[in-house]
């Protein structure tokens, strides 16, 4: 898994989409740990708390590019695939603003968090 986010960190995706990833992913899959970890992370990234507060209504403000809504909408499909089936208008939007190369590379961070989450959550790990 190490390996894997070194791979991920290296694959040109701006540094504050991928903390939005990892942060609405843990949101949904309730691990406080990572919830704690990635909203530090992306502070770190720059990120302003305005937007930090609004990542989990994302939809209903004005404070993210197309860009990042693509993303933040491809991320709850696919860490709620079994209810979402990945829709046919979220990948239109994820490939309206994503490369193909990017739109793998976001997939494999979104697959990498979903897994981290699992395991925090799993193991009870707490935020210090």
């Amino acid at each position: 898994m190490y390996a894997l986010e070194a791979a991920i960190a290296k694959l040109g995706l701006e540094h504050s989409l991928l903390e939005l990833v990892r942060l609405r992913a843990s949101q949904i899959n309730g691990c406080a740990f990572c919830v704690d970890m990635h909203t530090a992370d992306a502070r770190k990234a720059g990120e302003t708390e305005r937007r930090l507060y609004a990542v989990s209504v994302w939809r209903e403000t004005p404070f993210f590019t197309a860009r990042e809504r693509a993303v933040l909408a491809w991320t709850e499909a696919l860490t709620l695939l079994p209810q979402s089936q990945a829709p046919d208008d979220v990948y239109a939007a994820l490939a309206a603003e994503l490369t193909p190369a990017e739109m793998v590379n976001v997939s494999l961070a979104i697959g990498s968090i979903n897994t981290w989450n699992r395991l925090a959550v799993g193991f009870r790990k707490m935020p210090e």
